[in-house]
């Protein structure tokens, strides 16, 4: 057996990043700029208003309060998108909106909440406006630049656009931004046993659930699964599948990997190119392939998965995630980990790395403070997926160690986070 360790930096040897592509920014969601962005304008673009209110000169509020208002003449009205045509006087106010340019002249804003405008409702336009408070010089006036100064780099080449970060190009008038693309992934269940969901349920069959638990995965880790629906256990029928997929970045195969009559899947992709059978020291997940399919020029990775869908799940985050990630350009590949207490017993009795399937809970302790601590979420069993749909994480019980008791220190991956 090899470690898993070893299996995933073989498998992160044979993929590479993919090539860049340009695309409109909202579709760019969760993927990494190839290029550095520099701020051609100022954001905000000029002084603004960053209240509703009134426009003044700071000064001509002084000592204004509740009790003793400063009555100042309106000498006008600035709408967002609108600039101002005159010059603030001493003396005199113009009513301004949210975003909408300081008038030049002024260098404060008195929000409508400090005036008394609410009491000359029945007035307007309004004449003038008592002040019921003193106000600074810039007070809730936004600065031009303050935001982003022209010139300046705003997002470096490798920055993961977030919705922040596609609001920021939006904001610089980007409409479209050049990122990694994402790769397709081709997704093939195999299996004389299938059928697909919504089919009438037939003695000895059982339905498909592979396909849409690995596709789901490439979708939520930013790839673009391509299902290729079932693959017959005939050479033809995975022949004819494995042609459909030459198209994509990568293959994942679930079933046909260990060492049963009819697992006929490495037999026929190494015809197609290379590939390795492994024995992973991880359970579940301990029979897997990995290798390259070759037509022409083409060189297509392949990850077989186990059959058993707790054990393609688990393969799939520790070795097809990873892989995805690198193909798109990021660089931090590793699940989120936290130290946990198990609240249930674990044994190890065959010398392999556990992935135990477990709901992870924040408890508040009297003593040390709040601890993390993992509890099993039920049967371990390989063929039962509610299993993962009840675990937001996978405590590890390393290769060398007989097993975990309660009380004991464990790490935990998180599934969720």
């Amino acid at each position: 057996m090899i470690s898993v360790e070893e299996a995933l930096e073989k498998i992160l040897s044979f993929v590479e990043v993919l090539d860049p592509e340009e695309k409109p920014i909202l579709g760019c969601l969760g993927q990494v700029l190839v290029e550095d962005v520099y701020a051609d304008i100022d954001i905000p673009p000029w002084d603004n208003s960053a209240m509703d209110g009134y426009a003044i000169k700071a000064e001509d509020t002084y000592g204004a309060n509740k009790l003793s208002p400063r009555f100042i003449p309106v000498v006008g009205e600035i709408a967002a998108g609108s600039i101002a045509d005159k010059e603030l006087k001493p003396g005199t106010a113009i009513r301004i909106m949210t975003g909408a340019p300081l008038p030049q002249g002024a260098d404060a804003v008195v929000q409508f909440e400090d005036t008394d405008e609410l009491t000359r409702q029945s007035l307007h336009p309004l004449s003038q406006i008592g002040i019921l408070r003193e106000a600074k010089k810039g007070l809730n006036v936004r600065r031009r630049g303050e935001d982003i100064a022209k010139g300046t780099l705003v997002l470096r080449k490798g920055t993961i656009l977030r919705p922040a970060e596609i609001g920021v190009l939006a904001s610089l008038g980007h409409s479209t931004a050049s990122v990694i693309r994402r790769p397709i992934v081709s997704v093939l269940a195999t299996g004389d046993e299938l059928i697909e969901p919504g089919q009438p349920k037939l003695n000895g069959k059982i339905y498909n659930s592979n396909t849409y638990t690995i596709a789901a995965e490439v979708l939520r880790y930013g790839g673009i699964p391509e299902i290729l629906g079932i693959g017959r256990d005939s050479v033809e029928s995975l022949n004819r599948k494995i042609d459909e997929s030459l198209t994509s970045d990568m293959l994942i195969t679930c079933g046909g990997v260990s060492l049963g009559d009819y697992d006929i899947v490495k037999d026929v992709l190494a015809k197609r190119g290379q590939i390795a059978l492994w024995t992973i020291c991880m359970k579940p997940g301990k029979p897997s392939a990995f290798g390259v399919i070759r037509q022409g020029r083409k060189r297509l990775p392949h990850l077989g998965l186990p059959g058993n869908p707790v054990s393609a799940m688990i393969t799939f985050e520790q070795f097809a995630r990873p892989a995805i990630l690198k193909m798109m350009g990021k660089e931090n590949l590793a699940k989120p980990t936290v130290q946990a207490i198990m609240d249930d017993a674990v044994e190890n009795t065959d010398g392999r790395r556990i992935f135990a399937r477990v709901v992870l809970n924040l408890i508040q302790d009297t003593k040390v403070g709040e601890e993390y601590h993992a509890c099993l979420v039920g049967p371990q069993g390989s063929g039962i997926l509610t299993s993962m749909a009840k675990a937001n994480g996978l405590a590890i019980i390393p290769e060398n160690i007989p097993g975990v008791k309660p009380g004991d220190k464990v790490l935990v991956q998180m599934l969720d986070w």
